[in-house]
């Protein structure tokens, strides 16, 4: 499930300097042309001249600095006079420029951006938006799009019970006073998962200064202490015409499901039991239980989002301090105009949003498991990959003829020792000109004969509708529970490569085989031990069958892997595909069958709906368990930038799974069958993440906002007036080469001879001698220097690693740099690399 969808103006000095006349003769002339604009109008995202908050250090008469130091873990400071009289001048520069420019009711600006990057979203027509490409101080005009979400146990699969909320205080403490923003579909307030009557009282949070919109419907507001920050965004939805009040709910209530499962995820409550049917499935925690939950609703039921609403959403939750920002979406298609994959409104935004000092975590994407399938590009970003962890659940399915058959369902067994007759739905319809439905499928209880089926197991057939959600194994259970069928199964007569089941609960016996032979098998049975008049109608039913027990899951050691639909790289740095100096995805996370809230109104997953709890996959759920994490290391640290939280993560990772053995990832043979295939940095970046060790790294790499900005600059194919039209930043400073950035990863995607890196690490514990070592696929010869290297707190320390080309495969070498410290510590950064011989 899955990710997602800019300026601002003072017209520079140039501008100022144009004597009036010639500036409003100007003006008129394209007034008079905006007057005839007849064309469709469309939202356009508007970047101008001049910083925004977050980077102004003054030049405006008037209007002292804002800047916020990107050395410093300072935050910006809403209420100061000065932050409030320059948002003013520049939201007043916006005003000013669409009045200059268009008739009053010929336009509608739907958000002035100020804060992070310096423009606005407006719905104009084509013709509007290429008037305003030539306005004096606009630096870009980007035509919107959509964007997607990227879609408990665990905790204890992450080791937090035990090996890291003891260290904060206990899950009572963990995440105390961090606030994580949610840019996602809202929230269902009174889950009990964000309930506040059980828990220890909240205190006000004084950093952060969101505000709680009140529901419409029941004039409450929705924060109580643990939510505190409740806002919505839709004025790009609504202008495109995609917003539906009276299902996409017009304020901050999650009418999806997927916002309130993340949310819930990262800083639900600790031990809230998982009740479905009848049944415990176990009790659900957020990684960090104790942080503060802040709304910031940009997508919706139906259509996803637009990046004008994302953006704004942002915009706001840095104004409003938080921490830590989750993203569980990514873009439909790449932006329509820019070329650069990290230089886009959203890309920009959160560069800002970093240099603010918000840790930002954004969904890889779900297009695994083919190469190039990544949604999130920047270095700046943390983005996570998903995993598949330990648990699984697996049910079988006994035939009269002895055979058993296995498949998945999450579900009571029928009555021990006997069997029951099966009843195919194709067989038992009421009306055999009934051709309207597809019977087979058991949706429609009221087309079968109830006669026939009660007291029976109920025989329907899986098709593609169940995988696109047209129909779904809810409303199996509840055709098979309406007609009194002791249970159900479902057989799957036919399957495309990609086809993914999930275990559903449900209430009574059911279970779907999977496997095509073994539905094969089973219908088999069916046909030759039913029998039929010379019509083909059925006179007696013979075939017997009786379903187990699937509720008790199964812990694998073979765990983590990485999820098929995981989305893999190489990064890439253009549309055009070219391969990016830069690692991606970051790191892997936990987000298959991940239970957590479910909006009981929330549509998003059919099998789900009017539940309180769901059980689903996607980097949207590996997402919040990394900004969960995060928020303990934030909280243990709460002066690190988002770089040294995000080296934390990455260089604890591991890339093994509780067997030992090296982590593997879900892949299609030739034959198109799920299978597993080792590993590699394209698929987990630098590995698992583990909490425990995330919180002593030993050493950071950390990384300021100028070394991005150099980044961006070094980048090949990335001009550098379209660098400084995003971030308001000359190209003074270069790497020399985008590999050199400061990232605990190494990465060469056009390796020619010999080329020397550096790195420069942090101690951030006791003094402690490091040893480095190295080691690379034969392709690729690898050297370090110095071998070793003694640092005491707070030192900083730089180190050389050297990469020659041995032979040309065609192929990337991967490798890796362990710097094992006499304390114990353990820092370890992929390599990636691949040779030319020019």
């Amino acid at each position: 499930m899955v990710g997602l969808s800019y300026p601002r103006l003072d017209i520079s000095k140039v501008t100022y300097k144009m004597r009036n006349r010639e500036l409003n003769g100007y003006f008129t002339v394209l007034i008079l042309w905006g007057v005839m604009i007849l064309g469709k109008a469309e939202i356009y995202i508007v970047t101008l001249e001049g910083e925004p908050v977050v980077s102004y250090r003054g030049g405006v008469d008037g209007f002292e600095a804002t800047a916020v130091d990107s050395d410093s873990d300072d935050k910006i400071d809403v209420t100061s006079e000065l932050v409030i009289s320059y948002s003013h001048h520049l939201e007043k520069r916006h005003d000013m420029l669409l009045d200059m420019l268009f008739d009053q009711g010929a336009y509608k600006k739907l958000y002035s951006y100020i804060h992070l990057i310096n423009g606005f979203a407006v719905h104009i027509s084509s013709e509007q938006a290429e008037i305003l490409r030539r306005a004096p101080g606009v630096k870009s005009v980007e035509r919107d799009w959509k964007v997607k979400k990227l879609t408990t146990h665990t905790p204890q699969f992450l080791g937090l019970p035990t090996g890291v909320w003891p260290t904060g205080g206990g899950f009572d403490r963990a995440g105390e006073d961090i606030v994580i923003g949610f840019v996602d579909s809202g929230i269902y307030p009174h889950h009990p998962s964000f309930a506040t009557h059980q828990t220890d009282p909240y205190g006000p949070v004084i950093k952060y200064r969101g505000k709680c919109e009140v529901d419409p419907e029941t004039k409450q507001d929705f924060c109580n202490g643990k939510i505190v920050g409740a806002q919505h965004f839709a004025e790009a939805a609504k202008a495109a015409g995609a917003f539906n009040s009276d299902i996409d709910y017009d304020s901050p209530l999650d009418g999806d499901g997927h916002g309130s499962h993340t949310a819930a995820i990262a800083a639900g409550n600790n031990g809230i039991p998982v009740r479905m049917h009848g049944y415990e499935f176990g009790r659900a925690s957020g990684m960090a239980p104790r942080a503060r939950i802040a709304v910031y609703k940009a997508l919706y039921r139906i259509f996803g989002g637009f990046i004008a609403d994302v953006v704004a959403a942002i915009d706001q939750a840095v104004h409003d301090g938080v921490d830590i920002l989750n993203l569980s979406v990514g873009p439909n298609s790449p932006p329509a105009a820019t070329k650069a994959t990290f230089l886009n409104p959203f890309d920009a935004a959160l560069l800002s949003a970093v240099k603010a000092g918000v840790f930002v975590a954004q969904a890889a994407g779900n297009g695994g498991p083919f190469p190039k399938t990544l949604l999130s590009y920047s270095p700046w970003i943390a983005s996570g990959a998903a995993a598949v962890d330990d648990r699984r659940y697996k049910n079988h399915f006994a035939l009269g003829n002895g055979k058993i058959l296995a498949g998945i369902g999450l579900s009571p067994a029928t009555h021990p020792n006997q069997t029951f007759t099966l009843v195919a739905a194709n067989d038992v319809i009421l009306d055999s000109s009934v051709t309207k439905y597809s019977a087979s499928e058991c949706q429609r209880p009221e087309v079968l004969n109830k006669n026939l089926v009660r007291g029976n197991i109920l025989l329907c057939g899986y098709s593609f509708n169940f995988v696109v959600g047209t129909s779904s194994i809810k409303k199996v259970w509840e055709t098979a529970k309406s007609l009194g069928a002791v249970g159900f199964v479902l057989a799957v007569e036919n399957s495309s490569p990609g086809t993914k089941y999930d275990p559903v609960p449900v209430g009574v016996p059911g279970i779907l085989i999977t496997d095509i032979i073994k539905s094969t098998e089973l219908i088999d049975y069916y046909n030759v031990s039913t029998q039929r008049d010379w019509t083909g109608r059925v006179t007696s039913f013979k075939a017997v069958g009786s379903i187990w027990d699937g509720l008790e899951p199964i812990l694998h050691m073979s765990a983590p892997q990485v999820a098929l639909f995981s989305a893999r790289g190489p990064n890439i740095k253009d549309y055009s595909f070219q391969d990016a100096d830069l690692l991606k995805p970051d790191i892997l996370a936990p987000g298959s069958l991940i239970w957590s809230a479910w909006a009981p109104n929330g549509t998003d997953e059919p099998n789900y709906v009017g539940e309180g709890f769901a059980m689903i996959s996607g980097t949207s759920m590996a997402t919040p368990h990394i900004a969960g994490i995060a928020a303990l290391v934030k909280q243990k640290n709460p002066h690190w930038s988002p770089a040294a939280i995000k080296s934390a993560l990455m260089t604890t990772s591991s890339t093994f799974d509780r067997a030992e053995r090296p982590l593997q990832a879900q892949q299609y043979s030739e034959s198109g069958v799920l299978s597993l295939v080792p590993a590699t940095p394209f698929d987990y970046g630098s590995g698992h993440v583990n909490p425990r060790a995330a919180l002593d790294p030993g050493l950071i790499f950390d990384v300021g906002y100028e070394d991005y900005i150099g980044f961006l600059c070094t980048t090949a194919g990335i001009d550098s007036q379209e660098i400084r039209n995003y971030t308001n930043a000359p190209c003074n400073y270069t790497l020399g080469h985008p590999s050199n950035l400061n990232t605990p990863s190494i990465t060469i995607s056009h390796l020619v001879g010999t080329r020397t890196v550096t790195r420069t690490v942090t101690n951030v514990a006791d003094e402690e001698t490091y040893v480095i070592t190295s080691r690379m696929a034969p392709a690729v010869a690898i050297e370090t220097s110095p071998p070793a290297m003694t640092l005491t707190p707070g030192a900083s320390q730089k180190f050389s690693v050297t990469l020659t080309v041995r032979s040309i495969t065609g192929l990337y070498s991967f490798g890796e740099i362990w710097l094992k410290g006499s304390r114990g510590h353990k820092v370890r950064i992929p390599v990636v690399a691949m040779g030319y011989d020019r």
